[in-house]
Formats: C-alpha cells, sequence, structure tokens
C-alpha cells in the first residue's frame, strides 16, 4: 500500500510526506522531483519551454511509474489527481490523502518559496490561488479518502492525524 499526499500547492506535501516516510519507515517520493530529474530542468522552465501539455506527459507516466510500487509515501504535484489517467494509476495501490489550507495561508507558504510557481504568475496571487482552488476542489474531493487541513499545524502534527484517520482503513 502507498500513501498519496495530494493538494493544491503550498499545503506541504513535501513537508509531511518527509515526516511520514520516518514516522512509517515507507519510502518518500515527489513526483515533481522526479519530473525535473527526467527533463534536467524546472517546471518552470518546462513550462515555458514546451508548455503544460508537455508537462502533463511527463508526469501522467511518472505517475503511473511511482504508482505501481508498493510501499511509498507519494507527494504528487498541484494538478496530478485532476487527471483521471493519473487517479486510476494512484488508486489501485493507495490511499488518497488530500492536504488543504487556507488560502492566505498558501499565499504566505509559496511566497517563502525560491523557484517561481508558473500557475501564480498573476498580480494578485491571493486572487489566483482562491480561482485555482475552487476549480480544483470537486477534482480534489472526488480523489480523497481522507482529507486534513494543515492549517496553523506542524507536518508532524499532520502526519499523526493522517496515520490516526489512515488506521480505519487498514
Amino acid at each position: 500500500m502507498n500513501i498519496a499526499l495530494l493538494g493544491f500547492m503550498g499545503v506541504g506535501k513535501t513537508a509531511v510526506g518527509k515526516v511520514l516516510a520516518k514516522m512509517t519507515g515507507m519510502n518518500y517520493v515527489d513526483i515533481d522531483e522526479i519530473i525535473v530529474d527526467r527533463a534536467g530542468k524546472t517546471i518552470p522552465k518546462i513550462f515555458e519551454e514546451e508548455g503544460e501539455l508537455v508537462f502533463r506527459e511527463i508526469e501522467r507516466a511518472v505517475t503511473h511509474e511511482i504508482a505501481g510500487l508498493d510501499g511509498q509515501i507519494i507527494a504528487c504535484g498541484g494538478g496530478t489527481v485532476l487527471d483521471d489517467e493519473n487517479l486510476a494509476s494512484l488508486r489501485r495501490a493507495s490511499k488518497m490523502v488530500l492536504l488543504n489550507a487556507e488560502p492566505e495561508i498558501i499565499l504566505e507558504r509559496v511566497e517563502k518559496d525560491e523557484d517561481k510557481r508558473p500557475l501564480l504568475m498573476a498580480d494578485d496571487k491571493l486572487g489566483r490561488i482562491q480561482s485555482l482552488l475552487k476549480a480544483r476542489e470537486s477534482g480534489y474531493m472526488r480523489a480523497a479518502d481522507i482529507v486534513v487541513s494543515t492549517s496553523k499545524k506542524t507536518p508532524e502534527q499532520v502526519a499523526e492525524e493522517i496515520l490516526e484517520q489512515l488506521g480505519r482503513y487498514v
């Protein structure tokens, strides 16, 4: 069994995933990191030079490969599970954990990132976050087995809550 962490950028998938891996002894993998390694360029560069469609094709191939492994904590990209093929691949052997946070907290977290977020190239970043969250909400909820808020919680607190909730499934 795998645990797939899904949700919008800045909700804590990477931080929580690493803590979960330590707590469970499972292997941590980040789909976006694998994409960067395979493409040999950052995600903003892929978007800029090749477009979102090429990025999504690479993401689909990586997701299918990782979802076929066992014992993985999988940090999904923000849009990974909005693709039906990716969702089907992940569902075969993963419990799907949706992490969410308040838009203001997401903005605060992503502004600290040194790399640029291609989907947040806008004057009104908070408005863009709110708009994207609203557009993705039904897809995220459809994918989730459980939902955990990361707002005002440490990654350790979130990881403990996930394991507690997943105890009902395993």
